[in-house]
Protein backbone atom coordinates (compact mmCIF):
# COMPACT_ATOMS: atom_id res chain seq x y z
CA UNK A 1 0.00 0.00 0.00
CA UNK A 2 1.26 3.50 -0.64
CA UNK A 3 0.50 6.21 1.84
CA UNK A 4 1.29 9.81 1.26
CA UNK A 5 2.82 11.58 4.39
CA UNK A 6 3.63 15.38 4.08
CA UNK A 7 4.27 14.99 0.32
CA UNK A 8 6.42 12.13 1.04
CA UNK A 9 5.32 8.37 -0.69
CA UNK A 10 5.45 5.57 1.79
CA UNK A 11 5.17 2.10 0.39
CA UNK A 12 4.03 0.18 3.25
CA UNK A 13 3.30 -3.45 3.95
CA UNK A 14 0.56 -4.24 7.06
CA UNK A 15 -2.39 -6.24 7.30
CA UNK A 16 -3.89 -3.10 8.45
CA UNK A 17 -6.96 -1.79 6.56
CA UNK A 18 -6.02 0.91 4.03
CA UNK A 19 -8.58 3.35 5.82
CA UNK A 20 -7.24 3.19 8.79
CA UNK A 21 -3.30 3.33 7.07
CA UNK A 22 -4.20 6.35 5.38
CA UNK A 23 -6.06 7.89 8.58
CA UNK A 24 -2.68 7.38 10.67
CA UNK A 25 -0.66 9.15 7.18
CA UNK A 26 -3.34 12.21 7.29
CA UNK A 27 -3.03 12.38 11.54
CA UNK A 28 1.05 12.43 11.39
CA UNK A 29 0.14 15.09 8.26
CA UNK A 30 -1.22 17.31 10.26
CA UNK A 31 0.41 17.09 12.88
CA UNK A 32 4.09 17.97 10.94
CA UNK A 33 1.60 20.72 9.25
CA UNK A 34 1.07 21.76 12.42
CA UNK A 35 4.80 21.65 13.13
CA UNK A 36 6.28 23.51 10.04
CA UNK A 37 3.71 26.84 11.51
CA UNK A 38 5.18 27.09 14.55
CA UNK A 39 8.72 26.91 12.88
CA UNK A 40 9.44 28.65 9.81
CA UNK A 41 12.55 27.77 8.19
CA UNK A 42 13.62 24.68 10.14
CA UNK A 43 14.81 22.16 8.32
CA UNK A 44 12.67 18.93 7.42
CA UNK A 45 13.99 16.86 9.65
CA UNK A 46 13.61 18.76 12.12
CA UNK A 47 10.14 19.69 12.03
CA UNK A 48 9.57 15.57 11.39
CA UNK A 49 11.49 15.42 14.83
CA UNK A 50 9.02 18.14 16.36
CA UNK A 51 6.18 16.46 14.81
CA UNK A 52 6.77 13.05 16.65
CA UNK A 53 7.44 14.90 20.45
CA UNK A 54 4.00 16.26 19.41
CA UNK A 55 2.62 12.76 18.66
CA UNK A 56 4.40 11.38 21.93
CA UNK A 57 2.68 13.77 24.33
CA UNK A 58 -0.83 13.31 22.61
CA UNK A 59 0.09 9.64 23.71
CA UNK A 60 1.71 10.12 27.12
CA UNK A 61 -1.03 12.30 27.91
CA UNK A 62 -3.46 9.77 26.66
CA UNK A 63 -2.43 7.31 28.70
CA UNK A 64 -2.33 9.27 32.09
CA UNK A 65 -5.97 10.32 31.56
CA UNK A 66 -6.61 6.52 31.30
CA UNK A 67 -4.60 5.83 34.58
CA UNK A 68 -6.33 8.49 36.19
CA UNK A 69 -9.74 7.46 34.92
CA UNK A 70 -8.98 4.00 36.13
CA UNK A 71 -7.73 5.19 39.27
CA UNK A 72 -10.93 6.85 39.78
CA UNK A 73 -13.15 4.10 38.62
CA UNK A 74 -11.46 1.72 41.31
CA UNK A 75 -11.90 4.03 44.04
CA UNK A 76 -15.24 4.79 43.11
CA UNK A 77 -16.13 1.05 42.88
CA UNK A 78 -14.21 0.26 46.28
CA UNK A 79 -16.31 3.11 48.34
CA UNK A 80 -19.54 1.22 46.57
CA UNK A 81 -18.72 -1.87 47.72
CA UNK A 82 -18.06 -1.08 51.58
CA UNK A 83 -21.23 0.75 51.34
CA UNK A 84 -22.77 -2.33 50.06
CA UNK A 85 -21.09 -4.58 52.95
CA UNK A 86 -21.94 -2.31 55.66
CA UNK A 87 -25.61 -2.29 54.33
CA UNK A 88 -25.81 -5.95 54.29
CA UNK A 89 -24.13 -6.81 57.56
Amino acid sequence: MIVDIAGQKLTLKTDAEESYVKSLARFVTDKIDEAKRGSKGMATQSVAILAAMHIADDLFQSRRSEKDFRRVVKEKSKSILDLLEKESA
